[in-house]
């Protein structure tokens, strides 16, 4: 059956230039690193979104309010002086986490969220959570005071298959968890299966899930066909392609409960290029144009504006934007750096595999 043709209000062609003006985006799943990674790969999101939920797995980890409040600082002191940008910063929960300070950090308006890394699951989890029961008394307070979790949902089982953590996450923890602390409001982050697209579709309330930008474009033969291409591996990995067709299902579908989190993810080259290599996407800098790109091909132009700008402040209870930014499709490829410089040496920026048309014209300032 034959797409009918559809064009929201808010896009607009002149001589085949097409543009689109949002409200301005926010990303729910960032991450900013430290130090000359953070000073190199912060103006990247400060240029086009608002705000952004801060990834607490630093070394050491963020994990009591006045880390997080330290932490804010050094980023607010990388900020470009051109750019408004609010970081939403977060928890990182440990089986030690004492409750009075997380309400005491979300009272006072410090933090956001908690995030719960299974230890091992990822990038500096190691301080994670082994046993859920162990942190049930601070879940138990956050649904109190209707703080959300950011939930990394994979187990590290090594009897389950890699491919298989987020489904068995699901079924083990996740599902067991909501059913006994229902007034938890949880946010899966990341998804990347059809499974979680289906059991955050079931919900009746309290679950949303974020969807990043590199799961909609990418399936796990860009990471093994041709070749080891570490620059497309990340955790959760890459799944099949019917994962990838659900994950782009549900981003345009527009159901308030599936938003954007790019996780973002920097390494230094050197990190990925290894024996060993680091998890992590950086795609920052070209999320908006890639996103378009994609919405375009799903007929969905007019879904980009609630997945990037209005679905995560709705979940969060925070206002949606005020300020817009223009995406304009050029006729010609835009040309996106291939990497970014820092100090410490390079980042090499994420390549969708396809030419990108789009950019973001307009940059919102304070």
């Amino acid at each position: 059956m034959a797409r009918v043709s559809r064009k929201p209000a808010n896009v607009m062609e002149y001589a085949s230039v097409k543009t689109l003006t949002i409200r301005r985006p926010d990303d729910w799943h960032l991450h900013l690193r430290d130090g000359a990674v953070l000073e190199a790969v912060l103006p990247h999101s400060s240029a086009d979104f608002a705000r952004a939920i801060i990834m607490p797995n630093l070394v050491p980890p963020v994990v009591k309010v006045s880390d997080a409040l330290a932490y804010r600082e050094r980023i607010m002191a990388a900020l470009p002086e051109t750019d408004s940008f609010t970081p939403l910063m977060t928890l990182y929960l440990t089986e030690n986490t004492d409750p009075d300070d997380v309400a005491a950090g979300a009272r006072d308006g410090h933090i956001t969220a908690v995030k719960l890394y299974p230890a091992g699951a990822t990038t500096n989890s190691q301080s994670g959570v082994r046993d859920i029961a162990k942190v049930a008394p601070v879940l138990e307070r956050m649904a109190e005071i209707g703080l959300p979790l950011c939930v990394h949902g994979e187990v590290t089982d090594p009897s389950i298959d890699i491919f298989d953590r987020e489904a068995v996450f699901i079924e083990r923890v996740l599902a067991p968890l909501r059913k006994r602390i229902p007034e938890l409001k949880v946010v899966m982050e990341h998804v990347t299966t059809k499974d979680g697209v289906d059991y955050v579709k079931s919900a009746e309330g309290n679950l949303a899930a974020t969807l990043t930008t590199h799961h909609l474009i990418i399936n796990r033969n860009a990471i093994l066909a041709g070749g080891i291409r570490p620059h497309y591996y990340c955790l959760p990995v890459a799944k099949r392609e019917e994962h990838r067709l659900a994950l782009r299902a549900a981003a345009v579908s527009g159901d308030s409960r599936f938003f954007l989190g790019t996780d973002s993810a920097p390494h230094l080259d050197p990190l990925k290029e290894c024996a060993c290599g680091c998890a992590g996407i950086f795609s920052s800098i070209n999320t908006m144009a890639c996103l378009a790109h994609v919405f375009e091909e799903e007929n969905a132009l007019d879904k980009l504006e609630a997945f990037a700008s209005l679905n995560g402040p709705a979940y969060y209870g925070l206002p949606a934007n005020k300020e817009q930014i223009t995406l304009v499709r050029r006729n010609e490829p835009v040309a996106y750096p291939k990497s970014v410089h820092t100090a410490d040496g390079p980042i090499t920026v994420f390549d969708p595999m396809f030419p990108i048309h789009w950019t973001v014209e307009d940059h919102p300032v304070g």
